[in-house]
């Protein structure tokens, strides 16, 4: 169970909730709720006594000259909503619109978005019935924050647009009749409280987060598993030898392969003085994701347990403070060096797998992998439609590595004449994840392979395998056997994608508080 209240969270607790592994709940505390109760109060006082408020009293953005009249401040939020109903792309998948709402919540949890206490129950029960609002993805600059998909949020509070219930894509009206839940009527300042921020962002990053951190242990596992099918030297990961540069995200790597490679009770090979870069240089590759995983959740975390609306409701030194949290800044830096380190990852994996099927590299293996025998073999082709394959994939990663963060465009009436991006750097990283995934499926399914021929041609024994690689061939063995002779072999990648996405593999577990939560 995860109680929303004042406390921080992290982004396990985002992703969690995201994929329905924890209940939530929201804090009954009486300090907690006397918080929230007050800053909606203060605003109501404002507004008998005449305050101007921005985007309470006053239009939004550059309409903030425009004064609205007293019987209509009441309209304003159901416009604010109305009107950014204009989102297209493809939809949020239930997993990351469930991310966005408890990423919402919690910023408004801290009681600096003047919300009234029911709103915050509202968005709670969608979370408990699992009613996850249908939000385009795209339409968001990233300032004012993500208005047009949160406003998707904010209309299914009111029981408009539409839901995911089930399963099936419903009406929230019928929905919430079905469930005899009461259509809120946004209060003052609640529309701009629930869109004038980063929680679509905030909550793509979260995920993303986590699904890069699986992806360095996983990329670790694969090199490891390489270096053996390659007849690499496994002395590259040698400890002294990473002393002298002392990145600790990489150190790590170098250990991990060591563990894996048993590298200290192995003879110097003398043949394999040197290997190619994608062997040697791995854990400066995977390492750049590894040591940036510390300062990326510091960012996503600080962005995530932070009130980013505007303006920001000080009830307790009654102010009204217009500022600029809802900026994306922070998220969008973070995502546009993920996406980077991620794409690297999937070029890593890529020239590993380039190197174990062509002969001229892979020191007596059969081309491609193959492992059809006698005449069948000229008939037979392996992996080169899957190389080919990871290739597409990962120069389609590459290409996508673009900062989004420096594409600010004015818009608004220049009003919003700088903004963050920080979403699109998001759905980016995101796409350049699953992309990534599928080269690690296709590496993955390669070296399993290629370790399994490197032991039938007599130079590796079951024996000389480390047991945790051991371990990761009979697993993937479980969803792919050997491949003999050709077969289509779409649907066991889809599978072995699925099973990274799972984080099925529990990769260094003696190693898990490395990365602490």
């Amino acid at each position: 169970m995860i109680t929303f209240d004042e406390k921080p969270i992290t982004i396990e607790d985002i992703t969690a909730i995201a994929r329905g592994e924890k209940d939530v709940m929201l804090s009954q505390d009486s300090a907690f709720v006397a918080g929230i109760r007050k800053g909606s109060a203060f605003l109501e006082q404002l507004l008998e006594e005449d305050g101007a408020i921005y985007g309470v009293t006053t239009g939004y953005g550059d309409s903030c000259t425009t004064m609205i009249p007293d019987d209509l401040v009441a309209e304003l939020p159901h416009h604010l909503f109305t009107f950014h109903g204009c989102g297209l792309g493809e939809m949020l998948s239930p997993v990351q619109a469930r991310a966005t709402v408890a990423t919402r919540l919690n910023s408004l949890t801290f009681g600096y978005s003047g919300v009234t206490f029911e709103l915050l129950e509202q968005l709670v029960l969608l979370l408990q019935r699992d009613i996850v609002p249908v939000i385009p993805s795209e339409g968001s600059v990233g300032a004012s924050g993500d208005l047009t998909p949160l406003s998707y949020v904010a209309a299914v509070l009111c029981g408009e647009r539409d839901v995911y219930w089930q399963g099936e894509r419903r009406a929230t009206a019928d929905v919430f009749a079905e469930q005899g839940i009461t259509p809120l009527r946004l209060r003052p300042k609640e529309g701009l409280a629930i869109m004038n921020g980063t929680a679509v962002m905030t909550g793509l990053a979260c995920l993303a987060f986590e699904r890069a951190e699986y992806l360095s242990r996983l990329a670790t596992r694969i090199t490891a598993m390489a270096s053996l099918v390659l007849d690499g030297n496994a002395h590259h990961y040698d400890e002294v030898l990473f002393s002298v540069k002392p990145h600790v995200g990489q150190q790590r790597i170098a250990a991990r392969l060591r563990e894996d490679l048993h590298a200290g009770e192995l003879p110097r090979n003398p043949n394999r003085l040197q290997d190619r870069y994608s062997l040697r240089c791995a854990p400066h590759v995977i390492g750049v994701l590894e040591d940036s995983l510390p300062w990326l959740r510091q960012f996503i975390e600080n962005e995530l347990n932070s009130a980013n609306d505007n303006p920001i409701i000080d009830a307790e030194g009654e102010h009204v403070l217009h500022g600029g949290h809802f900026y994306g800044g922070h998220i969008a830096a973070a995502m546009d060096s993920l996406k980077t380190a991620v794409a690297n990852i999937a070029d890593l994996l890529d020239r590993q797998m380039a190197q174990m099927m062509d002969v001229k590299f892979n020191h007596g293996l059969p081309a491609n992998l193959s492992g059809a025998s006698g005449q069948r073999a000229a008939i037979n082709h392996g992996l080169k439609a899957v190389q080919i394959g990871a290739s597409a994939w990962t120069a389609e990663a590459l290409k996508l590595t673009m900062p989004a963060s420096v594409f600010s465009r004015s818009t608004e009436c220049h009003n919003q004449d700088k903004v963050s991006m920080g979403t699109i750097a998001a759905r980016d990283c995101l796409r350049i994840l699953q992309l990534t995934e599928q080269v690690t499926a296709s590496a993955l399914f390669a070296v399993c392979q290629g370790l399994e021929l490197r032991i039938e041609k007599g130079d590796l024994s079951w024996d000389g395998i480390g047991g945790e690689l051991r371990k990761t061939l009979e697993s993937v063995r479980q969803t792919s056997t050997k491949l003999t002779e050709d077969r289509a072999l779409e649907q066991e990648l889809r599978a072995l994608i699925t099973r990274i996405q799972n984080r099925e593999w529990l990769l260094y577990p003696e190693n898990l508080e490395e990365n602490p939560r």
